[in-house]
């Protein structure tokens, strides 16, 4: 089988001051025009980690890495489709066991090293066997070939009907100079020069690192692919969610990736506007072993008043839709969506006779929709007599729940997947060895149909079996599926062509593709 795709890609002082300061403001509008359409101003509000793109799983950042560095394929923008970036082509064999990449011709990187089949193997194999945080993605590949410099062939060790979409994935593996890994490299496969350094092929140079201050990327005129609108981004580090309103509102940036409070989306000030697109940023509760909802009548009653369908606009207008299986919405349509159960008097009279319940709703962030979906259920609950509160979790800590002498009886979370494929989302969240399966909660019969599934190739069988695990997980109140959120970028007018992937972090533009328009 043949895929054939390209990249679409303020006294005497005072007075001095004013006349300075009117100076300064001509000068500007003088100016302005020229800068508005040349430079990018986008605020982050959690710092970059690490630019290295094998070795950190960074989010906010991740537009920013990948338009330094590049993979073999990716996901089409507004989509799952899978196109090709620096793999024009590619064959799979009949077996699944061989995935046979025909390479972009005449392509390098920052540094003017030629970009072959050699560079991508050097890549590849730095993942995969440097020990590093990103090595799982390539786990199942046992061997690399180079034919010749435009054709790279990798072997599996068994059959991964998954792989493209991990290597489309936004955290997928880059092609990094092999140059700038042998000269920076100081038994560390490069790590600690790649933290606040990159050499790619992508269409943006990172220029300047500040880390904890500000982050410039420069527009690569060399790219071998189709030119960026912007010359320069800048990204700036404001975590304080109204400063960035502010300024996006004084003109002193250009848009508010994420987490513009919901609340305010209908009532923007003039000069903004808003871009929304479907995301996999499905919230999810996941439920501990022996809490209160190992009882089916208290989980009937819990999934009675806690029905999403009652609270999703008050807490996400339009912006948000329920979510119809474990899956994120755009990732899997199922012909059977999970139905929460409607009869609140039912459930009232379900918890009067089990008596007193209880619960604690542990919240991943401290991101103001957590807090609003938490008061929304909070108050639900009290209709049928379930006392519930809600805490913020300390950074980190749903990662140790399975270890915690005292965990909340829920976690509220985002569970999106790293990936377009179901299995990332099962095999991440759900089954027994899934790293992020919170609890620890191990379902064997599920498990084994989402292995069976993980060996099909036809879509509509392995979703079928997909959803059928899904079901099972919730029918067993490990999962508890709630509302699906879009990606919501508020910009200044006339910003077009964002770029928003369904599988990227929110608020996560595509500097490649973003312009001024009309």
């Amino acid at each position: 089988m043949e895929i054939y795709a390209h990249r679409a890609k303020r006294s005497y002082k005072h007075s001095f001051g004013l006349r300075m300061l009117g100076i300064a403001l001509g000068l500007l509008v003088w100016i302005a025009p020229v800068y508005a359409q040349e430079v990018l101003r986008i605020p982050y509000v959690v710092d970059i980690g690490t630019f290295d793109p094998d070795n950190g799983f960074e989010t906010g950042g991740i537009s920013a890495i990948n338009n330094v560095y590049e993979g073999l394929v990716e996901y089409e923008p507004g989509s799952t489709e899978i196109v090709g970036l620096l793999a024009k082509s590619w064959e799979i064999s009949n077996g699944g066991l061989t995935y046979t990449f025909h390479l972009v011709d005449g392509v390098k990187f920052h540094d003017d090293t030629p970009f072959n089949a050699t560079a991508v193997i050097q890549s590849f194999e730095r993942r995969r066997d440097g020990g590093l945080i990103l090595s799982y993605f390539l786990a199942n590949v046992k061997d690399m070939a180079a034919p010749d410099d435009l054709t790279v062939v990798l072997t599996l060790g068994h059959p991964q009907p998954s792989l493209l979409d991990t290597l489309s994935s936004p955290w997928g593996p880059k092609i990094i100079s092999p140059t700038a890994l042998a000269e920076h490299d100081n038994g560390d496969f490069a790590t600690t020069w790649l933290n606040e350094h990159a050499i790619g092929t992508g269409p943006f140079k990172l220029s300047e690192f500040k880390r904890g201050q500000r982050y410039v990327l420069e527009r690569n005129d060399d790219y071998w692919g189709d030119k960026p609108f912007f010359r320069q981004i800048q990204i700036s580090l404001v975590p304080d969610m109204s400063q960035q309103i502010l300024q996006l509102q004084a003109g002193a940036i250009d848009a508010v990736p994420i987490n513009y409070p919901f609340a305010q989306l209908t009532s923007l000030p003039g000069g903004l506007e808003i871009t929304a697109a479907p995301s996999m940023i499905p919230y999810y509760l996941f439920v501990k072993p022996n809490s209160p909802l190992d009882d089916a009548e208290v989980r009937n009653a819990v999934l009675t008043a806690i029905n999403p369908a009652l609270w999703v606009k008050d807490a996400f207008g339009e912006f948000a839709s329920l979510s119809r299986s474990v899956y994120p919405n755009v990732m899997l349509d199922p012909v059977n969506p999970i139905r929460f159960p409607t009869d609140l008097e039912a459930a009232k009279a379900a918890i009067t006779k089990r008596g007193a319940v209880n619960l604690v709703i542990g919240l991943h962030s401290a991101a103001p929709s957590y807090s609003r979906i938490a008061d929304l259920m909070i108050a639900q609950l009290a209709l049928i007599g379930v006392k519930a509160t809600a805490y913020v979790l300390p950074s980190g800590a749903a990662y140790t729940l399975k270890d915690d002498p005292n965990p909340p009886d829920l976690l509220l979370t985002i569970a999106g997947p790293d990936a377009a494929h179901p299995e990332t989302q099962a095999k991440t969240f759900f089954t027994k060895d899934g790293p992020l399966n919170f609890f620890g909660r191990v379902l064997p019969e599920a498990d084994a149909i989402v292995d069976q599934a993980g060996q099909l190739t036809d879509i509509k069988e392995r979703d079928a079996l997909y959803e059928r695990a899904g079901q099972m997980y919730f029918d067993a109140g490990v999962v508890i599926p709630l509302v699906d959120v879009s990606d919501v970028v508020v910009h200044a007018k006339g910003l077009k062509d964002l770029g928003l992937r369904p599988v990227n972090p929110p608020g996560n533009i595509d500097f490649a593709t973003v312009r001024w328009g009309p």
